[in-house]
């Protein structure tokens, strides 16, 4: 991408493709039978309702604060900075920079995992030759970047083609296979049916639908290159309401094809599965390819998005200066270099992990919802504070759009249960304690409230590693 003052900037067409690419990756080619372990239709129809709803309203949110506040032009981690001060700010850009990372494992993950398919030495993408394999792949990526391929908006038109094309054929050979008394078959997840059952249902999937949707912030994260403000939350809103559909589309029509063992049952990437169910070998291997090249471009885009946060928030003082520096090439190098080694690190990790992708996706949800609520609060903290809307009907519409945004960021954390939460705190503490190192460098105090979150993420850090190490908890 140019730089914002250059002559190029970004229309709308292309900052809707960069939201679509930035939300389609890795997450939906496993939709099928991520669910079906989880739910049957009903279910899944009740987990798209609540997440469908309430990233709607996240959506609207960055669509308001893009006019509200055209001069906070990156991102998340500015609306928290703005709205709660540099601790939150900190906090925006460490949870949103590791769920890049997690995210870019998923990918990793899930490339071995469907050469798994053909190559039975790299099985579910966790085995030894795999992880080095996807070690080599993240280390090869590393150079290149390193040696300027910053193009982001090439790669990212690139990739959404790449991923639309495969999808768009998946969608209408489920529409061929389709059988009505499958279907009607899979209603139910499990035996017996019942609200409270449905709900148990539900609330495992809620997680996987967060991660599915994080990069609905991609517009608004590179607003300073839009040609016109106003796209920014247009492009958000209609680049959500198209993916929303396909991933309905996805999960749905799937249960149409296969019992629901059967759809849980599959190999990872799912979706090549059921496509093999309806069009035969051929059918797999189409899905695989297209696959392949859809999450090489996103992981890509991911680990560039990672970077930059990581040098936005150095530049603007909330991380150490030297994360700033940059390479002849102009490539925020210091970042990369430590993005990528946490990335190594979580595939390393990942080896001992029983469902290392599911645990991927998970955790890249817990980590992003956290920038999430403190974007929605803020806009919540505007709208209760005063009227910036053209009306008092407007204003109040946008104070209730806040709320729900905010209740769904924070319910999406509690339902995805305890160990995600306890083992995110794990992740935010070293960030945390190194912050306030770099404050107290600087002569600047916590604040009584900030020194009490702190406090609170470190007992919830030594909770998650004494569970995990006695075994009460598991990853």
């Amino acid at each position: 991408m140019t730089s914002a003052t250059g002559s190029r900037k970004l229309s709308l067409l292309e900052l809707t493709a960069l939201v679509v690419g930035s939300m389609i990756g890795s997450g939906i080619f496993a939709l099928p039978s991520a669910f079906a372990a989880n739910t049957g239709v009903y279910g899944a129809l009740l987990a798209w309702l609540i997440a469908g709803t309430g990233m709607l309203m996240l959506a609207l949110v960055f669509q308001s604060l893009s006019r509200l506040k055209p001069e906070l032009d990156t991102g998340i981690y500015a609306y928290a900075k703005a709205g709660f001060g540099d601790y939150a700010g900190l906090l925006s850009a460490v949870g949103y920079w590791l769920g890049c990372c997690l995210a870019d494992v998923a990918c990793l993950i899930l490339i071995k995992a469907t050469l798994g398919q053909y190559l039975p030495a790299l099985g579910d993408g966790t085995t030894v030759l795999a992880i080095l394999s996807a070690s080599l792949l993240l280390w090869a990526f590393h150079f290149l970047i390193l040696r300027g391929i910053k193009e982001a908006a090439l790669i990212n038109t690139i990739a959404t083609v790449a991923k639309l094309v495969p999808l768009a054929v998946f969608i209408v050979f489920l529409f061929i296979g389709f059988r009505a008394d499958i279907f009607a078959l899979n209603l139910w997840g499990f035996e017996p049916p019942g609200a409270s059952t449905l709900w148990e249902q539900t609330r495992g999937t809620l997680l996987l639908t967060v991660f599915v949707f994080v990069g609905i912030e991609g517009a608004s994260v590179y607003s300073r290159y839009a040609r016109r403000r106003e796209d920014v939350g247009i492009a958000t809103v209609a680049g959500f309401l198209g993916v929303l559909c396909l991933l309905v589309m996805v999960t749905i029509l799937s249960y149409g094809v296969l019992l629901r063992p059967d759809l849980a049952a599959l190999a990872t990437p799912s979706m090549a599965g059921v496509m093999q169910a309806i069009a035969g070998r051929w059918g797999a291997l189409f899905i695989s390819i297209g696959l392949l090249v859809s999450v090489l471009g996103n992981y890509l885009s991911w680990s560039l998005l990672a970077a930059e946060v990581l040098h936005s928030a150095a530049l603007n003082d909330a991380m150490p200066r030297s994360l700033a520096r940059e390479n002849r090439a102009g490539v925020p190098s210091a970042a990369l270099w430590l993005t990528n080694g946490v990335i190594q690190a979580f595939l390393l990790v990942s080896w001992f992990a029983d469902y290392a992708f599911t645990l991927a996706l998970k955790m890249t949800s817990a980590m992003t919802l956290v920038p999430y609520l403190l974007v929605a609060a803020y806009q919540l903290k505007l709208s209760l504070g005063g009227s910036d809307a053209p009306d008092a009907a407007a204003h109040a519409r946008m104070r209730w759009i806040a709320a729900i945004a905010t209740l769904y960021a924070a319910a999406m954390l509690l339902a995805g249960g305890s160990r995600y939460l306890l083992l995110s705190a794990v992740l935010y503490v070293p960030g945390s304690i190194l912050f306030w190192r770099w404050q107290r460098q600087r002569g600047i105090a916590f604040r009584p409230g900030e020194r009490v979150v702190l406090v609170v993420l470190c007992v919830m850090a030594v909770v998650a590693l004494v569970g995990f190490g006695s075994g009460r908890l598991r990853l």
